[in-house]
């Protein structure tokens, strides 16, 4: 069975919730017209189990059966941990 889910890349612009961060995605787009570069941001609220990543993290979602009244995401990975801030260390196997 295919995983069909769409997988989207952000960053962290808020972790204020309890297991929840909430995440821009920016896309950018040529004018039709003006043939210029038009960027265009999407705030969406994702789930995040560990409670641990910090504003500024890139971060890859992946959509998920509804959590809450606005959580339709869940954080798959962190692809960059933000300057300054320590990655958590791996769980020993």
């Amino acid at each position: 069975m295919p995983n069909n889910r769409r997988r989207l890349q952000g960053r962290v612009v808020s972790d204020k919730m309890e297991k929840t961060v909430v995440i821009a995605i920016e896309r950018r787009k040529m004018h039709r017209v003006y043939k210029k570069v038009v960027k265009s941001t999407k705030k969406i609220v994702a789930h995040d189990e560990s409670n641990q990543i910090p504003v500024g993290a890139i971060v890859r979602v992946v959509e998920s059966k509804p959590l809450s009244k606005t959580k339709r995401w869940v954080v798959e990975e962190v692809i960059e941990w933000p300057e300054g801030a320590p990655a958590p260390e791996e769980a020993e196997s």
